[in-house]
């Protein structure tokens, strides 16, 4: 995957997430398509663990990894790609000891259905298609490569537009304003307008896995390291499975 994300990407946390966070509070990192699992994980946990605030900062995977690296306070870091955590634990900015798989998750295209579409052959009849931006969203660069391996990035690449996340390409598909777009499964079952149109054919993509791992700072917070326990724990893939995810260890 390219590193050169372009600057007006970084858009640090540090406005929503000031200097190094107090005690009690736990900074996630998360890939946006997480957001309403980690939501309700994050919300039910606190609500046992009194004195517990858990700040989340959700966006796109090599974003998140760049407000990392440029000094906003994550504690725990979970990706949509392997890559962004890879960076990372290069960097010295993962505890490797930490490292795990938190779920997994499928590709798929959705539409509003104004123009058929069964398959990746159906795809160069449309004019305008969303995807995130392949160098900075992991679901971008699954879309990228599986247009590469069916033969039809050269033909569409006039008529892809760029999202900056995930959740983005599903608004667009949404609102009408794109004949289609590349998600997660997981996004398209929250969907109230467009739904799943066709699900890309796995062989032409990599696997899709949600790393996780501790930072460095992280590692020492122990309110840190029990929310991380917890989004490893049975109750926890409970609710990854009613969100239509793949637990982990499958």
């Amino acid at each position: 995957m390219k590193r050169a994300v372009l600057a007006g990407v970084l858009c640090f946390a540090l406005a929503v997430l000031p200097g190094m966070a107090a005690a009690g509070e736990i900074s996630l990192f998360a890939a946006a398509s997480l957001k309403e699992v980690l939501n309700e994980l994050g919300d039910g946990y606190t609500r046992t663990h009194t004195g517990v605030k858990i700040l989340r900062n959700f966006g796109g995977s090599g974003a998140l990894a760049m407000q990392t690296e440029n000094g906003a306070p994550a504690d725990i870091f979970i990706s949509a790609s392997q890559d962004w955590l890879d960076y990372l634990d290069g960097k010295k900015l993962i505890d490797k000891a930490s490292i795990g798989i938190f779920a997994r998750n499928v590709l798929v295209f959705v539409g509003d259905g104004h123009v058929k579409v069964n398959g990746m052959q159906d795809l160069p009849k449309l004019k305008r298609i969303a995807i995130g931006s392949p160098k900075s969203v992991p679901a971008g660069e699954y879309a990228m490569k599986a247009l590469e391996h069916a033969f039809l990035a050269p033909q569409l690449t006039n008529r892809l537009v760029m999202a900056k996340d995930v959740r983005a390409c599903l608004m667009y598909a949404e609102r009408g304003e794109v004949d289609g777009a590349f998600v997660y499964k997981t996004d398209a079952l929250l969907a109230k307008r467009a739904h799943i149109m066709f699900t890309v054919p796995q062989g032409l993509y990599p696997p899709v896995t949600y790393p996780m791992g501790l930072t460095p700072a992280g590692a020492q917070k122990k309110d840190a390291v029990a929310f991380y326990r917890y989004l490893q724990s049975a109750s926890a893939r409970k609710v990854l499975a009613r969100y239509g995810f793949i637990l982990g260890q499958e």
